[in-house]
Order: structure tokens, then C-alpha cells, then sequence
């Protein structure tokens, strides 16, 4: 349309007549002359509201999910570094709690065997000289460490330094094939000599080949002269096998370690040898072993003819016929409780 005069009046004219329909249809109220034509605009238009509006519901809800996506993402991003902070710290205070009953069983065997222990870390396992079963610790000559020194741990014997660098050193363990260490036997103090053999249990060679071994015995290191490599008194492991002795010179058995291999932290380099062989003093206590029940003691006792109970050494306790005292009569009519004359014998338990 063209803007014109014309067309600007006939503007006005129907901008004024709706507001007239409008001031009719409020002051009529129910019956206002309009809602006739209203009720037949919602039933023609009425389907095409509810179509428009579900389709356009879906596109309304996404629109706020992207409006409130923000506020969403921040706080799950929020929760997500709060768990991995929780995570970090509940395995931060599991390993520290470890390592600390690790020193302390480490401290406690040192303190036994009178070893005087530099504390370092295993912080690599492997070494450059191509030995089987190393470990690299943080401790190196800087702190005293020195070449062929014994190294423990909460549990026993862990190996010997074999390489020292300024803040390092190399340790074979105990379970590699090129290592051996002198055992001594706790009690009978039957003398042998332990080698590696990988994850397989250590192989003993016993010196007397009639040397009496059961599963269960312990062992300790013999230690060497001038106590390099090895110190005394040090567990090495627990008998697990016992090979037929078959009148050789010599008795081989298999001890398992005490000393876990593959999972070894916080260790110990032995700087100052004990005064003394402290012997069996750094083995672990044994298990108590449960005490036995003792034996219910049972009497026998017999019935001769004439009514006599008596005992098995021949003394008479008593008759069957005797009047029993009313007071311990443990029937309620006071009846005597009288056991048939037959004789026989009769155990009772007391």
C-alpha cells in the first residue's frame, strides 16, 4: 500500500475501532458481543498454536540449557578437581602411611641388630652393568655409602651396594644368580650358603650334608670378615623345601625370602657394624602356638550286689539303698531316686 492520506486515515480508522472492540469486550465481561467471535478464532487457529508451540518447546529448552550450560559446566568442572584432589590426597596419605610403617619396621630391626643405617630411597630399578635384579637408591658417597655394604630393610636382608656414584648407588639383590651370602641356621647353627635364583625361592647349600632341616626353619646372614659385604644376624628367609639328603657332602633347601623384591621403597645401607653378632636377636617373633585343650578326667565307678558304689580304687562312696537327704532330693514329691541293682559299671563325668 502507498503511503498516502487516504491510506493513513483508514490507518487510524481501524486502530480506533479495535480499541472500541476492545473497551466493549472488557465492560461486557461474559457476555460481551465479541466472544462469539472469539471462541471461533481459537477453534480455527487453535491447532496450529499447539503445533507451532511443540515445535517450537524443544527449541525454547535448548535455548536455555545453552544459556545455563555455563553455570552448569563451571560447577561439574568445580566437583571434577575437588574428587581428583581428594583422590591425590587419600593415596598421598596411603603411601605415607606405608612408607611410615615401612621406616619404622626398619628402625626397630636396626635398633635389634645394633646396625647403624643410612636411610635412602629406591628410585630405579635396572642397572647399566647388566646385572638381573638391581635397584638404584639416592644415596651415594656424598652420604657415606661405600662399595660391598649390606643393605636392609623392615623385612631382612635386601642386598649389597655394588656401585657407588656421588649421590647414588647400585644394589644386586639378593634374589639375582650372581649373588651369595653365608647363613647361619637359628638354633642348631648349621652353616650354609644362599644364592639367588629370580623370582624362585633362594637355594641353600648346607655344609653338612646331614644337617638336620624342616620346613619352617629360619636363617640369618653369617657375615663376612671384617663385615664386608655382609653384616651378622640379618633374616634372610624361612625353609620352604627340603631336598633328600642322598649322602652327599653337602644339603640343599629352599628358602623363600623375607624381603619383598618387587615392591621395595624406603631401605636401609648398613654404615656401622654391631659390636657383637647379635645371633637370632633381628628374626621375627615365631607364632604362638595354641594351647591345647585339656582332657575331661572321667571316674568309672561300680555297682557291687549288695548296692555299694564304689570308685576305681576300691573305696566306697556310698549305696544305692542309703536314704538320699530330702533337702537335696531334686525330685519335688521327695521320692528317694534309687538306681536298679544290676552290677554294672558306670562312668561319670565330672
Amino acid at each position: 500500500m502507498r503511503d498516502t492520506r487516504e491510506s493513513r486515515l483508514l490507518l487510524v480508522l481501524l486502530i480506533a475501532i479495535a480499541f472500541a472492540l476492545i473497551t466493549v469486550d472488557i465492560r461486557g465481561g461474559e457476555e460481551s458481543p465479541v466472544d462469539g467471535a472469539r471462541r471461533a478464532a481459537a477453534a480455527a487457529f487453535g491447532p496450529v498454536e499447539n503445533g507451532v508451540a511443540a515445535a517450537v518447546d524443544p527449541v525454547g529448552n535448548a535455548i536455555g540449557a545453552v544459556r545455563d550450560s555455563g553455570t552448569r559446566h563451571n560447577r561439574i568442572a568445580e566437583l571434577e578437581q575437588q574428587n581428583a584432589a581428594l583422590k591425590t590426597k587419600l593415596g598421598s596419605d596411603d603411601r605415607n602411611r606405608n612408607r611410615v610403617r615401612e621406616l619404622d619396621r626398619m628402625l626397630k630391626k636396626s635398633a635389634a641388630g645394633q646396625y647403624g643405617i643410612k636411610g635412602a630411597e629406591v628410585i630405579a630399578i635396572g642397572a647399566a652393568q647388566g646385572f638381573s635384579w638391581t635397584v638404584t637408591i639416592d644415596a651415594g658417597s656424598n652420604d657415606g655409602i661405600k662399595r660391598d655394604m649390606t643393605v636392609i630393610n623392615g623385612d631382612g636382608l635386601v642386598g649389597r651396594v655394588t656401585t657407588v656414584g656421588p649421590d647414588t648407588s647400585t644394589v644386586l639383590l639378593a634374589n639375582d644368580p650372581d649373588f651369595t651370602v653365608g647363613t647361619r641356621m637359628e638354633k642348631t647353627d648349621e652353616l650354609g650358603f644362599a644364592t639367588g635364583q629370580g623370582s624362585r625361592p633362594l637355594s641353600v647349600q648346607f655344609l653338612n650334608g646331614k644337617a638336620k632341616v624342616k620346613k619352617g626353619d629360619r636363617l640369618v646372614t653369617f657375615g663376612s670378615s671384617k663385615d664386608k659385604p655382609f653384616v651378622p644376624g640379618v633374616p634372610v628367609g624361612e625353609v620352604v623345601r627340603v631336598d633328600p639328603s642322598g649322602g652327599g657332602l653337602t644339603r640343599t633347601v629352599y628358602v623363600r625370602p623375607y624381603v619383598g623384591f618387587t615392591k621395595l621403597d624406603i631401605v636401609g645401607v648398613v654404615v656401622q657394624a654391631p659390636r657383637e653378632d647379635p645371633r637370632d636377636m633381628v628374626l621375627p617373633k615365631p607364632p604362638a602356638k595354641p594351647a591345647k585343650p585339656k582332657p575331661t578326667p572321667t571316674v568309672t565307678v561300680t555297682i557291687s550286689p549288695n548296692g555299694d558304689i564304689v570308685d576305681s580304687e576300691g573305696n566306697v562312696v556310698g549305696n544305692i539303698h542309703e536314704s538320699p537327704d530330702p533337702s537335696n532330693n531334686p525330685d519335688p514329691d521327695g521320692t528317694p531316686d534309687t538306681t536298679p541293682d544290676t552290677g554294672t559299671a558306670v562312668n561319670e563325668q565330672r
